[in-house]
């Protein structure tokens, strides 16, 4: 049992070594009203045919090595991914606090953060190697979550929004929850103290008055970040087994959708 042991990690680790080195990145400059952002796509060079989409949207403190780690994850040897810089290059938070104020200022113009989401669907569509563009979906986490939610009820293009213990509610809703077109699927903590269940509730009540294929996932004891495992606080924080379900959740919807 001990050598099996030994033989499976020793594979675990060539997989992984493998799909690293397979492993590309590009950063795609672009400007909209007058900001420049930074934005990075990943995917694998393994195959030569063209893969799905997914525009991905970090937590609150924006593109790190942390959320790049992440992307690559997410495209693995499947998917093209592009981490957006919903900031721009002069934001890039270093604390909470930073990134408090950096995401509240985006969530505080839902407008701007729908024309920011959109910029970012376009350049991935244009510059993205490999990419199959009539396969694209956007996920996020935390703030992020939020942002492909909102970028949904603007009526965007695309297949499935996946949100990762992301805000639910927006200023409007009720206005325009139903023009969402895409596949929505929302990953949450059922414990989650910063969504709570009130704002959950609210979601599903609008949700019901719309023709959206919409699905939520609540997952106990388990609070916000629950993907990060740098969460470590007793309001954001890590659980490993929440966080694989949630990522199978996420693949089983592609699965369905492009497949």
């Amino acid at each position: 049992m001990k050598l099996a042991s030994t033989l499976l990690t020793a594979f675990a680790l060539a997989a992984t070594a493998f799909a690293n080195h397979h492993m590309q990145t590009k950063v795609v400059s672009y400007e909209h009203d007058d900001v420049t952002f930074e934005s990075t796509i990943v995917y694998s060079d393994h195959g030569d045919t063209s893969k799905p989409g997914i525009l991905m949207v970090p937590n609150w403190m924006g593109p790190t090595q942390g959320s790049l780690e992440k992307a690559m994850k997410v495209a693995g040897n499947n998917y093209v991914v592009m981490m957006v810089d919903m900031y721009g290059t002069g934001t890039r938070p270093t604390n909470g606090q930073e990134a408090g104020a950096a995401a509240g200022a985006i969530r505080g113009d839902r407008s701007l953060m729908r024309a920011r989401s959109a910029k970012a669907l376009e350049v991935f569509k244009a510059q993205a190697p490999h990419l199959d563009e009539s396969k694209i979906a956007a996920i996020g986490f935390c703030f992020g979550g939020g942002a492909v939610l909102e970028l949904g009820r603007s009526g965007a293009d695309v297949d499935a929004l996946v949100s990762f213990h992301g805000d639910l509610l927006s200023p409007t809703l009720e206005a325009d929850a139903a023009e969402t077109q895409a596949k929505i699927l929302v990953l949450h903590g059922a414990d989650d103290p910063y969504v709570p269940q009130s704002d959950v509730e609210t979601f599903v009540s609008t949700m019901q008055g719309t023709d959206v294929d919409w699905q939520l996932v609540q997952y106990s004891h388990t609070v916000h970040s629950f993907t990060n495992p740098a969460a470590a606080s007793d309001g954001a924080r890590y659980n490993k087994t929440s966080s694989d379900r949630a990522f199978a959740a996420m693949r089983a919807l592609f699965n369905e959708l492009w497949q």
